[in-house]
């Protein structure tokens, strides 16, 4: 009998073996799940080049154009307050797959949109799905990178939102300059990355162990562990000028080269939020060599200098200048950014992730809509060039605030700038 035993682990353990599951290998999911929300990111700036296209066909004010725009954030904030933390309860996959699925739906939506209202139903459609996914994709990406790196999770989590801005916008303004039919090009191809995706997803190895309190994490709340909330409250300054500077470029940017440059080329269109974006995208590496605090007050000090030199450039209607100070602008808008998600992340335990995540996308774009939809709706009594004057002042006056409270910190711990 005793001889019987290890045949018969052995078998047992082949049979668990063959009734679990196939998954991809977490070297495979890992570059998987960062390319899906690298996706979702793509897909949110892809409608900005298209917003004159559409203004122009349909005959919209400006106002509702801004409307259309933060209606996505808007959607986006309801839906991660409800379900932010839902993935910490029933695992990430089901969540991603969730969210993958209303995203092809949104994709297709687009395609349909006849007019504003069709448009705003497919942005809020968008917003839900891309506000489900956050903080269960970026918690997921986190888990997902090697154990010995997850700092380069974090980084990845922090650059890839910024990267599918840039990569969106530019692509989509070239299929608007390039293609005798950019919406159905755009987003037909995103709805099939988007199926694509889904089908992925199914694959992937869940990174949380399912656990009670799945419906009661479904009220609405913003929850920041005890261990992240001082680098939280420090970092607000920096989250809100980071997203409003988002905000203002992808709703009025299209609207300031048209008005205020005479230009009106998709093209250009897309090169204003990818070269922000972009930058963004590369600030990380730019200033990894420093430690924290740092690169947050050298980002705040490059959205400072750069909104300050966008100013000049409507002054003089400069449209090099415009561009300069958006790279330099840009820098901050990454590195800022970055440096705070790489500082608040690791402060979290693995359960209290999507919640840290989630929490920082609610303050993110409550400033990346709400600034952006004041200001369409100022445009009318003010003025475009007098909205966007004073949305930047305000900018550069938060981006100084940020940077103080940042550099308050080295001050009290007496440390030198560099290095």
């Amino acid at each position: 009998m005793p001889s019987t035993c290890p045949e018969l682990a052995v078998a047992t353990a082949a049979i668990a073996a063959r009734s679990k599951p196939w998954r991809l290998p977490a070297g495979v999911a890992f570059p998987l799940l960062a390319a899906v929300l690298f996706a979702f990111f793509f897909a949110a700036s892809a409608p900005s080049p298209l917003f004159v296209v559409f203004q122009h066909a349909w005959g919209f004010s400006s106002s509702m154009l801004t409307v259309a725009f933060a209606i996505y954030a808007i959607a986006l904030l309801i839906s991660l307050l409800v379900a932010g933390s839902l993935s910490d309860h029933i695992g990430r996959r089901p969540v991603v797959l969730a969210a993958l699925v209303l995203q092809a739906v949104a994709m297709g939506l687009f395609l349909w949109a006849h007019d504003i209202g069709g448009l705003i139903v497919a942005r809020v459609v968008q917003g839900i799905a891309t506000g489900v996914a956050s903080g269960a994709l970026s918690a997921a990406v986190v888990e997902a990178a090697p154990a010995s790196r997850k700092r380069l999770g974090a980084l990845i989590t922090s650059v890839s939102p910024l990267a599918g801005l840039a990569v969106g916008a530019l692509l989509t303004g070239m299929a608007v300059k390039l293609t005798g039919q950019p919406v159905m090009l755009v987003f037909g191809v995103l709805a099939v990355v988007f199926a694509i995706g889904a089908v992925v997803v199914l694959w992937m190895p869940e990174t949380v162990t399912p656990r009670a309190g799945a419906l009661a994490s479904l009220v609405p709340r913003v929850s920041i562990p005890v261990q992240a909330r001082a680098e939280f409250a420090r970092g607000l300054p920096a989250f809100v000028v980071v997203w409003a500077l988002g905000g203002l470029y992808l709703s009025l940017a299209p609207s300031l080269m048209l008005h205020v440059f005479g230009v009106d080329n998709g093209v250009v269109n897309g090169l204003t939020v990818a070269v922000l974006s972009g930058m963004g995208a590369i600030a990380p590496t730019l200033l990894g060599r420093f430690a924290a605090p740092r690169p947050a007050i050298v980002g705040m000090a490059s959205i400072a200098l750069g909104v300050a030199l966008l100013l000049a450039s409507l002054a003089t209607r400069s449209l090099a200048l415009f561009f300069v100070g958006t790279a330099v602008a840009g820098i901050g808008f990454g590195g800022a950014f970055s440096a705070l998600v790489q500082t608040l992340a690791p402060l979290a335990q693995s359960h209290e992730r999507g919640e840290l995540f989630a929490a920082i996308f609610v303050v993110s774009y409550l400033a990346f809509s709400l600034p952006a939809m004041l200001a369409g709706f100022l445009v009318k009594p003010l003025g475009l060039l007098a909205t966007v004057e004073g949305y930047a002042a305000v900018l550069i006056l938060i981006a100084v605030a940020g940077a103080w409270s940042q550099w308050a910190v080295l001050r009290r711990n007496r440390l030198p700038l560099s290095g």
